[in-house]
């Protein structure tokens, strides 16, 4: 397994669509594993092909400490309605509030080709829509209203716990 280069937002590779994996093979797998180490690496919670520059459709997962991959996947139904912040690895020290079901439901292969489906809920369904977004050339960004630096986002966790306290 080997590190990958993060691409970041600015190059045009974020922006294309991935085409679909037809061989389920070593080079396959190992690009996986190097995907989960990257993001881990990287203390991310997902990763998608495009981010370290390969268009094709698969994404990687780790949501509420279960490893998950994806190749080829496709939401299938979602419900209800979250919104909060959200980071990416390849928009490094920014955040945007964004609206995301709370409830999704994906169809995927593995990394040997076999079908299955997988839901999850919360933080699982936010990385569901966030990385699938990735594989069609789109970044969270284009959901959020704004932009928000991780300075901004300690100072309003700050002013949240502050106003708290008084309010006690």
């Amino acid at each position: 397994m080997s590190l990958r280069n993060i691409v970041t937002q600015g190059d045009p590779i974020l922006n294309k669509k991935c085409r679909p994996v037809t061989e389920f093979d070593e080079k396959l797998a190992n690009l996986l594993d190097d995907m989960f180490e990257t993001m881990h690496n990287a203390n991310g919670v997902g990763l998608a092909g495009p981010q370290v520059g390969i268009l094709r459709r698969v994404v990687v997962i780790d949501a509420e400490d279960e490893d998950i991959e994806l190749v080829n996947p496709e939401i299938l139904s979602q419900e209800g309605e979250q919104t909060g912040f959200e980071g990416c690895l390849s928009v490094p020290g920014m955040w945007g509030y964004v609206k995301r079901p709370q409830w999704v439901k994906v169809k995927a292969q593995d990394r040997n080709g076999a079908w299955f489906e997988t839901e999850g809920t919360g933080l699982t369904a936010r990385c569901f829509c966030h990385e699938i977004s990735h594989l069609d050339g789109h970044l969270y960004t284009e959901l959020a209203d704004r932009l928000y630096t991780t300075e901004e986002l300690d100072r309003m966790a700050e002013e949240q716990e502050d106003g708290g306290e008084e309010n006690q």
